[in-house]
């Protein structure tokens, strides 16, 4: 899994060099966000103490897809539930996977 963090408009993850899954829906994700929503994404380290400002923060993975992370250390992230960007990015992701979207369709593979 992959942790995403939005704060001031900006989606931000850590980069692969803070040991880190290099995975497709990472990059899936920070494409769409910039793509799709017109996002700035960022990578840099992020440090624990953010996550208790932070506006959203997500993870991202192949079978989780992605998931609202609504509490750090029983303190509410945001307003305690999936954020307006997470939710974007959740909706216009599972369009993808699922071939509805055709801007996207050369990601798809028949099987």
């Amino acid at each position: 899994m992959n942790i995403f963090m939005v704060r001031d408009g900006v989606v931000i993850t850590p980069p692969v060099t803070d040991n880190i899954l290099e995975g497709i829906t990472r990059k899936t994700v920070m494409e769409l966000a910039k793509n799709e929503l017109g996002l700035p994404v960022m990578e840099r380290s992020i440090d624990r103490t953010e996550l208790f400002i932070c506006d959203e923060l997500f993870m991202t993975g192949s079978a989780a897809q992605i998931v609202a992370i609504t509490k750090v250390d029983y303190r509410s992230v945001g307003t305690g539930v999936m954020g307006p960007i997470a939710g974007k990015l959740r909706e216009i992701f599972d369009q993808v996977v699922r071939a509805k979207n055709p801007k996207y369709a050369h990601w798809n593979v028949e099987v």
